[in-house]
């Protein structure tokens, strides 16, 4: 249940996301009302692999970590920080998830399910718009820390190759 406390610190977080000058207080209130709160403790899995998305995730507080690979062999690949859009991929292409969604942190998160999302479609299409616009704005930033990431140990590998 989001208290109003949480829809205080739920709004103040949106404004972050977007300009919310356009938004009026009743359509940012409307969108939370398609949303739930949900606290997920460190070691917690908030989306496995082989799931396909049936909610899209705002991180509030707290970091997430990419895995690949079995619970007994994983490896993190990458790292959510709070601000970012979780599931945005498996959601939209209905395909499943290759890497586990995991809390490295006490972490909480403002959940999208898909019907919801559907309703806001219907009855709010500019927060629809403006939130497939966060989805490639979040896509973007994980690509652009992944390819960062990728060129830093393609350097040190380079390196000690000499």
């Amino acid at each position: 249940m989001i208290t109003d406390k949480d829809r205080n610190q739920l709004t103040e977080f949106l404004g972050k996301l977007t300009d919310t000058a356009i938004f009026t207080q009743r359509e940012i209130n409307a969108f939370l009302d398609f949303c739930d709160l949900m606290c997920v403790d460190k070691g917690e899995i908030i989306a496995d692999i082989g799931e396909v998305g049936e909610s899209l995730y705002f991180l509030l507080e707290g970091e997430a970590e990419l895995i690949v690979g079995s619970t007994v062999n994983e490896m993190v690949v990458g790292q959510i920080p709070a601000g970012e859009m979780l599931g945005e991929m498996s959601f939209f292409d209905r395909k499943p998830r290759n890497v586990r969604m995991r809390a490295s942190k006490p972490t909480r998160l403002l959940r999208l399910p898909r019907v919801m999302y559907n309703r806001m479609r219907l009855e709010y299409p500019v927060i629809t718009v403006l939130l497939l616009e966060y989805a490639i704005i979040s896509l973007d930033n994980l690509y652009r820390r992944t390819s960062t990431d990728m060129a830093l140990l393609n350097q040190y590998l380079y390196s000690i190759g000499k």
